[in-house]
């Protein structure tokens, strides 16, 4: 399965609480930020540096390759002008 392919696979999950439309009630948007803040702060709930259990569960679902993919992908769509 391409990265591209596999990103947006695992960005559906993401949308069900960051909705890819970018508005929110408290959640932040994912769509379009930097892939770097998104792959840190997914290592942060993963590592428990960052407190969300939500969150901690999604990133300890991922590995660090699929976190690459995802977030890679997430950032693209911004640049895009797409939605996951």
């Amino acid at each position: 399965m391409a990265d591209s392919d596999r990103g947006a696979q695992l960005a559906a999950s993401c949308a069900s609480c960051h909705r890819p439309d970018g508005r929110d009630d408290g959640i932040p948007p994912v769509v379009g930020v930097d892939q770097e803040s998104l792959a840190s702060a997914l290592l942060a709930y993963k590592s428990g540096q960052r407190e969300s259990q939500i969150m901690h569960a999604v990133a300890t679902s991922l590995s660090d390759d699929e976190i690459a993919i995802v977030t890679r992908y997430l950032a693209a769509q911004g640049k895009n002008g797409k939605q996951p």
